[in-house]
């Protein structure tokens, strides 16, 4: 079985590798033909706006803490730092909570119960759940709008200031970080949590993978449209099925596989009738780029999500998990934004252009307070409650950006649209029909209640 996975996976990130590499010949390409043919300035300004150019930046920028970090915490279980320092002193401490964690201290009563239950509350039910709406699609939705505001849409354009694109993505998750980090900290400062365990250096993993899939779905919007975002990611489940089948030969249900034809359907019939856009006709170059870095932000984030429900087995709170995640991420981008000039660029811009401060501003805003609802929501009603509701976000998200931004939307991409979403809400439907019927399973063959 070992092997398997093992061949699976090298045979993925050789052809991932290919890819990437067939990429990267092409977009080159591309700028230097412009740069030497009909683009304003020089080849060196357009590799600096080569989006594999910034990205390899991105994780060098990144290894320059990594690899250190690696070193010294390999170092320090080679060598039994903890035997040697007999438990005393201030770093002793550091080390243990960083490399070793605290788990093995912590009761076994606490290993085993979960996290704290929401406290009864005055407020009806009802009232509760239209909180949780109103928040997740408020927050959200501004979010979507602004996002493509920041990175499709030029600020200035008037005598006094030539209009512009801002261009550094890094910067924009750069800020979302420093604030959520900031919440969670104030949130965990005023409110008892559990007994932390898990050492804190794992948080890294997941923190890489949240950033670069944050990266990768700004830089995206460079190529692709909102809605082809949208429904990119809705058609997440697709490659999570493909992974799970090979590497651990995972089996589906039936009504799985049909929900996964009709997502590829759907998305086929948007794209094939989603022209280019008026302002930048596409071409083959860059719709290529755009699916590369959205196949890149689905993989990225399916990483996190898997390696946050490892971490979970630790019997954290959501707020330590946001807390340890985004730490890492505000230190992972503020060196290579260090590195490569990034914050003077981006405060330069903020100064020539007041609306873009405000925009992301409001955009760390919104994206800080929506993961606070989404704790809430899935604390006081559950995940199914929690995912239509997000469903339902995506198809507004959609209409609200073609409303705004006036894409043009043909009919067949609209049964396009509406054939993706029928597919999404049937899953979750299917998934709790399916849920309900091996609790009834399970209470007829111990006849107990679940």
């Amino acid at each position: 079985m070992r092997g398997h996975v093992t061949k699976t996976i090298l045979l993925m990130a050789g052809v991932g590798f290919a890819v990437f590499v067939l990429v990267m010949i092409m977009d080159l390409g591309e700028v230097i033909a412009q740069s030497t043919w009909g683009g304003d300035g020089s080849s060196l300004a357009g590799l600096t706006d080569f989006w594999v150019f910034r990205f390899l930046l991105n994780i060098l920028g990144y290894a320059s803490i990594v690899i250190p970090a690696a070193i010294l915490i390999r170092y320090i279980k080679r060598s039994n730092f903890l035997e040697r320092s007999a438990g005393k002193g201030c770093t002793y401490n550091v080390v243990k909570a960083c490399v070793y964690g605290t788990a093995d201290e912590l009761p076994t009563t606490q290993l085993d119960s979960e996290a704290p239950a929401a406290s009864s509350s005055r407020f009806p039910r009802w009232a509760i759940l239209i909180f949780c709406v109103v928040g997740l699609q408020g927050s959200y939705l501004t979010w979507g709008v602004l996002q493509e505001r920041i990175m499709r849409h030029e600020y200035g354009g008037t005598e006094d200031e030539p209009a512009e694109k801002f261009q550094n993505s890094q910067f924009l998750v750069f800020v979302n970080r420093i604030l959520a980090l900031t919440i969670a900290g104030i949130y965990l400062s005023l409110f008892r949590q559990p007994r932390h365990g898990c050492p804190m250096y794992k948080y890294s993993y997941a923190s890489l993978s949240n950033i670069m899939s944050s990266w990768c779905q700004y830089e995206a919007l460079k190529f692709v449209s909102f809605p082809t975002q949208v429904l990119a990611k809705a058609s997440k489940v697709i490659p999570v099925m493909l992974m799970g089948k090979l590497v651990s030969r995972k089996t589906y249900e039936y009504y799985e596989y049909v929900i996964a034809a009709l997502i590829s359907v759907g998305l086929s019939m948007f794209l094939i009738a989603h022209g280019p856009d008026d302002e930048k006709k596409s071409t083959t170059v860059t719709t290529f780029s755009g699916i590369i870095l959205l196949a890149g932000y689905m993989m990225f984030d399916s990483f996190t999500a898997n390696w946050q429900a490892e971490l979970y087995k630790y019997k954290m709170s959501s707020f330590q998990m946001m807390f340890g995640v985004n730490c890492f991420s505000c230190l992972f981008t503020s060196a290579a934004l260090l590195q490569q000039g990034g914050f003077i660029e981006a405060f330069s811009f903020m100064f020539r252009h007041q609306l873009f401060a405000f925009h992301v501003f409001l955009n760390s805003i919104c994206s800080a307070t929506g993961q606070m609802f989404i704790f809430f929501t899935i604390n006081q009603f559950g995940a199914m409650v929690f995912v239509i509701i997000m469903t339902t976000r995506q198809a507004l998200a959609i209409l609200l950006s073609c409303i705004i931004y006036a894409h043009p939307v043909s009919i067949m991409g609209g049964f396009g649209i509406g054939i993706v979403f029928l597919a999404m809400f049937l899953r979750v439907y299917a998934s709790h029909r399916m849920k309900q019927k091996k609790a009834r399973q399970q209470e007829n063959n111990t006849g107990v209640k679940v």
